[in-house]
């Protein structure tokens, strides 16, 4: 629980570094955001983005460096029979619709005893377009302020 914790605030440091860094005079004031973040080895709009998206989730694994967050079995409270891990990978250093992934493992409860389940490719898809939209109103967010 403590290296989870340590590595989130290692991780929202670094964001927040990297959003305060980066402003050199005579560049347009676009730049100050440019898609390309390479301060923790990815795409810091899709990182912090994913992070977003899956803050509801308990999270096991964090590499910003490698861009790869891993979260636990998560339990919905409105389904208890079910439940779900994610797995997103960032794929780039820029801001692109190819450079985020989303892998997921369903599972349900049949008497008792998980019994692995399949994941609907639109379950998927949406937590990829629930980050990408996240990631975006970050970037326009930098830009704006």
């Amino acid at each position: 629980m403590f290296r989870r914790t340590a590595l989130l605030i290692a991780a929202t440091a670094a964001l927040s570094l990297t959003a305060c860094g980066g402003r050199k005079s005579g560049l347009p004031s676009g730049d100050l955001a440019a898609s390309k973040v390479t301060t923790i080895g990815v795409n810091s709009y899709l990182w912090r983005a994913a992070l977003d998206t899956l803050s509801f989730m308990p999270l096991v694994q964090t590499d910003s460096n490698g861009g790869v967050i891993v979260t636990d079995w998560y339990v919905n409270p409105q389904l208890p029979t079910e439940r779900m891990k994610v797995t997103v990978t960032i794929l780039d250093q820029d801001l692109r619709a190819d450079a985020v992934r989303v892998a997921a493992l369903r599972q349900v409860n049949q008497g008792g005893q998980w019994v692995a389940a399949p994941v609907q490719a639109a379950t998927t898809q949406k937590l990829e377009d629930l980050i990408l939209t996240r990631a975006r109103d970050l970037r326009r967010a930098s830009i704006a302020g």
